[in-house]
């Protein structure tokens, strides 16, 4: 595209060279409109060219017990180089850390201020509310803010955040020895409704990927060595769900 500008532009350069002075008065003119339109597609082809991704989250997002190419945004990314495949350069920030809950986000994302150039926010933030006991009255304060956030930092564009629903984790060897079972997987419902009717009266994209990671019993691969966290496998399911959203509001 930019030699195609180039050869348009130095073409006007040899029309000018060739006209008399009245002429090229007029087409100096035309000639600064074309320049500015130039610039300007070329700035649009240089950003369509360079594709940035911002995943918040907890340790289902900073993939605990996983290599770090096989946490779900870095495989999401992998799968979005195979799938465009035109040159285009993916950079990829991830905001996360084991034990997070949303208030803890909320202050690293404060801190670390990253740029709101971001083509895609994905947020999967809550677990660790529930797990510690936390009121529920904070996630319903508090996950608002950062779907704000993400919106924000997502060119203040809405369409391009992915919100994730809570990861269940009493189908995995860790959650069978730790309280009731049941009411685990009671109050990650409560969470993930919340979360997935805010982002549904708010026209925000909500990917529910907990049904997944509730066959980790019965598939034990879909948990990882910590029997606790998501395998690799699990969250190459997650991008499965993932990939043809993220295609469609990267294009």
């Amino acid at each position: 595209m930019k030699r195609i500008y180039q050869t348009i532009f130095y073409g006007l350069l040899l029309l000018l060279a060739s006209c008399t002075s009245d002429d090229i008065t007029i087409i100096e003119e035309d000639l600064e409109e074309i320049v500015e339109e130039i610039i300007d597609d070329d700035d649009e082809v240089i950003i369509t060219n360079s594709t940035n991704i911002l995943a918040l989250g907890d340790s289902y997002t900073i993939g605990q017990s996983v290599c770090e190419t096989c946490r779900f945004p870095e495989q999401l990314k992998s799968n979005l180089i195979e799938t465009f495949n035109d040159g285009t350069t993916f950079n990829l920030k991830v905001i996360a850390q084991t034990g997070w809950t949303t208030n803890n986000l909320i202050n690293a994302i404060s801190n670390e201020n990253p740029e709101n150039n971001n083509d895609l926010v994905t947020l999967l933030i809550g677990v660790n509310n529930q797990y510690q006991n936390k009121a529920f009255s904070v996630y319903e304060t508090e996950f608002p803010l950062l779907v704000s956030e993400a919106i924000e930092l997502a060119q203040n564009d809405k369409s391009n955040v992915i919100v994730i629903s809570i990861p269940d984790y009493a189908y995995t060897p860790f959650g069978q020895n730790y309280g009731n079972t049941q009411n685990t997987s009671s109050e990650i419902d409560q969470y993930n409704a919340f979360a997935e009717n805010y982002c549904n009266e708010q026209n925000i994209t909500f990917v529910n990927i907990t049904d997944i990671t509730r066959q980790g019993l019965n598939n034990p691969s879909l948990v990882a060595s910590d029997g606790l966290h998501p395998s690799q496998l699990t969250y190459s399911m997650f991008v499965q769900r993932l990939l043809p959203i993220a295609i469609e509001k990267i294009q």
